[in-house]
């Protein structure tokens, strides 16, 4: 997870970014900070999505194969 400093820097660009404007190396940082948002986000949402199991109302396991063989890959290594 991004830390709430980088998170809040984010945020105070971005206010900044819309009001005033940003310098040439604000503008860098503001592209290198949601760079790293957006990998730390995705490396995130992906775990999430390959540890799930989906479970229909009748109580059948109806998770995609894709994710199951994902699953399984993890477990053997």
């Amino acid at each position: 997870m991004l830390s709430s400093d980088k998170i809040a820097r984010i945020n105070e660009l971005s206010k900044k970014s819309k009001s005033i404007g940003l310098t040439l190396e604000e503008a860098k940082e503001q592209t290198s900070l949601r760079k790293e948002y957006l990998e730390t986000f995705r490396s995130s949402m992906k775990n999430t999505i390959e540890n799930v199991t989906v479970i229909d109302p009748e109580g059948n396991d109806v998770t995609p194969e894709k994710v199951k063989a994902i699953k399984e890959k993890k477990f053997l290594n």
